[in-house]
């Protein structure tokens, strides 16, 4: 049986754009991740790093880069005033977004229309949540406890090569939280004709335990197909996501995406899984 294990990398990014999936209390990007930016030849080039992006980066057309505008670099270490940075949700619509995916098409077809404020992420309003319903998550979440995030995932192939079989393990994650796992398949990103980012598994949720600890496990048909079978569309990457507003979107990882109500958290920094075969 072919079997990996792969550490996951913590982030604050999804696509390239929106930057991040996390802004501050200014409105600004809180990039880690792929910082886009100026190479010596003047083409856009792109390096792993942590910065604050300004909020008024400029966005190019949707497959293309242009170099952020980086408002400060943030250190390896962080200080201890970076690392209490309180992370807030981005408002809608989405700042700094090119890419043209509806996420949740039954549900929310017209998302792109949808206005609200950027929220602390303790204090998102969870519909329909009352005081007496008890909210687990009252305090501040910042930088340094959201990089504190660890996970591991095992990815080994069914006997027949029909399925593969994911098997996560997480620590340092947000305690008593709601996340999701989310597929990113090899035509998610084609500048010509994208396709839907979809969950890992349905039900595509699993709750953390007091410590931020947690497991997770999906079994998906064929996600490898070999790249040479006509539209062959194969899991890439998996990232791992926290809900802001603690809700399961059944075949959806979320109604708006990109930090409107799911935050990238960890996640492979490139594209793998090129080791694995899998068949109808």
């Amino acid at each position: 049986m072919v079997k990996r294990l792969y550490e996951l990398t913590p982030t604050t990014q999804g696509p390239l754009y929106p930057p991040s999936e996390i802004v501050d209390a200014a409105g600004d990007f809180i990039v880690v991740g792929f910082l886009n930016e100026e190479g010596p030849d003047g083409s856009v080039i792109r390096r792993w790093g942590r910065a604050v992006v300004a909020a008024d980066t400029a966005l190019p057309p949707f497959g293309t880069n242009l170099p952020y505008r980086v408002v400060r670099e943030l250190p390896e270490e962080l200080s201890a005033e970076d690392a209490a940075l309180v992370l807030h949700t981005l408002p809608l619509p989405l700042p700094a977004n090119n890419y043209p995916i509806v996420f949740a098409p039954d549900q929310l077809p017209h998302a792109a229309e949808v206005t609200r404020p950027s929220y602390p992420f303790h204090e998102v309003p969870i519909p329909d949540l009352r005081v007496e319903d008890g909210r687990k998550l009252t305090e501040p979440v910042t930088l340094g406890q959201w990089l504190q995030a660890r996970g591991t995932v095992e990815v080994s192939l069914s006997d027949d090569e029909r399925a593969a079989h994911f098997a996560f393990d997480f620590t340092g994650l947000i305690p008593d939280s709601l996340y999701t796992v989310m597929s990113l398949r090899s035509r998610d990103l084609d500048p010509e004709s994208p396709t839907r980012p979809g969950p890992l598994g349905v039900p595509n949720v699993f709750t953390t335990a007091t410590d931020g600890t947690a497991t997770y496990r999906a079994t998906l048909p064929n996600p490898f197909p070999a790249p040479t079978t006509p539209d062959a569309n194969r899991i890439i990457s998996v990232v791992v996501l926290w809900q802001s507003y603690q809700q399961n979107y059944g075949g959806a990882i979320g109604h708006f995406g990109l930090g409107g109500d799911i935050h990238a958290q960890l996640k492979p920094p490139t594209p793998t899984f090129e080791d694995f075969t899998t068949r109808p």
